[in-house]
């Protein structure tokens, strides 16, 4: 590509990186933590691409003005050319380059769900030092992951007996077993990694894959290993489901204990 082309291309970038870092397309790439860095990113390459048009300009404004000729940055000049040699252009195709960029800002990619959830393991790995306190009354609303790590690493201590409340998609195993699910990151869409709840008792007749619930029940000790990588995976005991809508931000912050 030549100095023009270039141009284009981190400005479309620097763009496409504000676009999304200024909506919530960004959630579904990386984690909530990051968007200062994506505007950031943006705001760079914006003020790269102008200020290298401006110097482009300045320099072929100051080539004028001196009787020089304008320098080709799209190919250096051939020492020795023959008489029939025409100029070497760059390939059309470089262009296409462009299209990543329109999909990133034209088309949002579904979260990872059930299908990537049941090929990959738990992510629940690590026991973590210790827990925050929980209220002492009313029901428990809790994320997959705090129920998942309290449920296994702290046996239920402060879970049995309370009626607790966790949302999340549903996903089925090959035998059609139902898990409550929530990917989490590290960094971004790419390593996203499941959280796992089995769940049993009162669950709908009709169980739809990737659909989101939030199940009402209690803790129970019974347990299963992820199939994947042997993680223990928690039950939690149903008691009532209700649909509900997606999060604005489908992902969870990674377990790290």
């Amino acid at each position: 590509m030549n100095r023009h082309a270039q141009t284009v291309v981190l400005l479309l970038t620097g763009g496409a990186l504000l676009h999304a870092g200024s909506t919530d397309l960004y959630l579904r790439y990386v984690k909530a933590g990051l968007q200062p860095l994506l505007i950031g990113a943006g705001v760079v390459l914006m003020a790269a691409a102008v200020a290298t048009l401006w110097y482009e300009r300045r320099a072929t404004r100051s080539g004028q003005e001196n009787g020089a000729p304008v320098p080709d940055h799209a190919a250096e000049p051939d020492p020795a050319p023959a008489p029939d040699r025409h100029a070497h252009r760059e390939p059309r195709v470089a262009w296409l380059l462009v299209l990543p960029l329109l999909a990133l800002v034209l088309v949002a990619p579904p979260a990872a769900g059930s299908y990537t959830a049941m090929r990959t393991g738990s992510a629940l790995q690590e026991q973590p030092w210790g827990y925050s306190k929980l209220p002492a009354e009313g029901p428990l609303k809790l994320s997959v992951a705090d129920y998942a790590g309290r449920a296994v690493y702290d046996k239920g201590r402060a879970l049995a007996g309370r009626r607790i409340k966790v949302a999340g998609f549903l996903a089925l195993d090959g035998h059609g077993a139902p898990y409550l699910v929530r990917m989490a990151l590290n960094c971004c869409a790419a390593d996203a990694q499941p959280v796992k709840i089995a769940l049993s008792g009162e669950l709908p007749p009709v169980l739809q894959p990737d659909s989101w619930i939030e199940v009402t029940g209690t803790y129970t000790p019974k347990r299963t290993k992820d199939p994947v990588n042997g993680t223990a995976v928690p039950y939690l005991s149903v008691a009532s489901t209700r649909p509900v809508k997606a999060p604005q931000d489908p992902y969870d912050e990674a377990w790290n204990g």
